[in-house]
């Protein structure tokens, strides 16, 4: 057996679970990158995914499965550079295990994330919100659900993993009515709720029932509901939501949107960036600069306070002889 297929299996159970103690959601992106590098690389060589070595791999191998991703996936490039970080990754690691190998995988760490233009930030505004909310049929226990579960978001920004793995006992109702979610880097935070929120999410426990381990927002037979089907839930209502709001048409909208939307109600009702960045949970402040790009108000108020340049129009002309000599060589 090579080196590759041992290390490759050490860098999961010791590094990734072991030493960084790395969350389902980070070991599941990795172990898609190294399916999609090592089925790449097995139909690149010709062998088997088992009897790779590390040398084989080698870095032009590497970028031509970058391009493979953004050419035939069609990944966007912020996929292909988190791939790419996970390849880093790896060949961190094996580079303290095998520095019998140590050139070629300098080369494949030297392989720069490629640049790509920043979006403005999608957020719904307060119509597009309300005609998302009223398109769950809230006749129907799915329409509840999908109803409580939207309203929340909205006004908590959770992400969709964290959506998705609340249980039933991480709302509080009472005084000091919140939720309780362990995010991104298994950083554990509580985020108020409005008394809106609060009613919707008690008449929706009122009517759940169930033990306090059960899921917040179960399927129809009680399981975990996946990302995957919040993400199309989402969609059904929101091809609802644009007939009584068409603007919704003209915007892509996902889980994270909503994230986004919450955000932004925060930023525009006059709330700290700093603030911001702890309820949404963000490691870095520049992460939650973003919001203030998408902001025209807060641009409009920059320029309001700046006094306007007594500039007129039409060419420079010296009124010094000598200047006018200088200006005309």
């Amino acid at each position: 057996m090579s080196a590759l297929a041992p290390g490759l299996q050490a860098f999961f159970t010791d590094r990734l679970i072991g030493q960084r103690a790395a969350s389902p959601n980070t070991v599941g992106a990795y172990k898609t990158t190294f399916r999609l590098l090592l089925g790449f690389a097995a139909e690149r060589t010709g062998k088997l995914p088992a009897a790779l070595d590390i040398a084989e791999l080698e870095a032009a191998l590497i970028a031509a499965f970058l391009d493979h991703l953004e050419a035939d996936r069609h990944n966007r490039v912020a996929t292909r550079n988190n791939r790419l970080a996970a390849v880093h990754s790896l060949f961190g690691y094996l580079a303290l295990h095998h520095p019998e190998h140590a050139a070629s995988i300098q080369r494949v760490l030297a392989i720069p994330p490629k640049r790509s233009e920043r979006n403005v930030v999608t957020y719904l505004t307060d119509p597009e919100v309300d005609a998302l909310l009223h398109a769950c049929d809230q006749t129907r226990w799915t329409g509840r659900r999908d109803h409580a579960m939207f309203a929340l978001t909205v006004q908590t920004g959770l992400r969709i993993s964290e959506l998705a793995g609340l249980s039933c006992q991480d709302v509080t109702l009472g005084a000091g009515a919140n939720v309780h979610t362990v995010g991104k880097g298994r950083k554990e935070r509580h985020t108020p709720l409005v008394p809106s929120t609060r009613a919707v999410l008690k008449a929706w426990l009122g009517e759940r029932g169930g033990d306090t381990t059960d899921p917040l927002f179960p399927t129809i037979t009680g399981g975990q509901l996946s990302r995957d089907a919040i993400e199309r839930r989402l969609t059904l209502h929101l091809a609802v939501a644009a007939d009584r709001c068409p603007s919704l048409r003209t915007k892509h909208v996902t889980a994270h949107t909503l994230r986004h939307t919450a955000a932004m109600r925060l930023l525009l009702a006059g709330n700290d960036i700093t603030v911001i960045a702890l309820w949404l949970g963000h490691e870095q402040i520049e992460t939650t600069n973003i919001y203030l790009h998408a902001d025209m108000t807060h641009k409009q108020q920059a320029i309001d306070r700046t006094k306007p340049l007594a500039a007129k129009p039409g060419r420079y002309r010296p009124s010094d002889s000598l200047l006018a000599f200088l200006e005309g060589l």
